[in-house]
């Protein structure tokens, strides 16, 4: 399972919890509750790689745990 970092919020004027994949430019997902809106995130960022892979372009390496010294 690949696994970047994702903020999830609710937002009042769409009445839905959106999804950001900060690391995936563009990737975007919402849903009426958080759990479907996590579930979206996972399709959708599936579905950026795929189409990253079609196009040829780059896809970045997930930035995994922070680590701190």
């Amino acid at each position: 399972m690949i696994r970047y970092e994702i903020i999830i919020y609710w937002s009042e004027e769409d009445s839905a919890f959106i999804v950001e994949v900060p690391e995936l430019s563009g990737c975007l997902a919402d849903g009426a509750t958080y759990q479907e809106a996590l579930a979206n995130a996972q399709i959708i960022i599936q579905e950026w790689i795929e189409t990253a892979r079609e196009l040829g372009r780059p896809i970045p390496e997930p930035k995994g745990r922070l680590v701190y010294a």
